[in-house]
């Protein structure tokens, strides 16, 4: 099958599943992944990533191809801002 035709084929919840198996090296009913299957559900989020990952989070690939590596000062900067949208939402009542 043709790579290429799998990636634009996978659904964001599929990419979603992939990426989890790959952080946990466990499918989701539980079972570890072969080695050959990390490496293969690795290249697929990968080229996943290269195509849709438009905001690209530290450590994923960005859609030019390349590997996005933040610093320390632009993580700090982003967590911030991401404790000022989330305390500034209004609680449930």
């Amino acid at each position: 099958m043709d790579v290429k035709k799998v990636v634009e084929a996978m659904t964001p919840e599929i990419y979603q599943s992939l990426l989890t198996a790959v952080e946990t090296g466990r499918w989701a009913d539980g079972n570890a992944l072969t080695a050959a299957q990390k490496d293969n559900v690795q290249q697929m989020v990968i080229l996943y990533q290269s195509q849709h990952n438009h905001c690209p989070e530290h450590f994923t690939v960005g859609t030019d191809g390349e590997l996005v590596v933040k610093s320390k000062q632009e993580l700090k900067r982003q967590f911030r801002e991401d404790e000022v949208i989330f305390s500034e939402r209004p609680e449930d009542d």
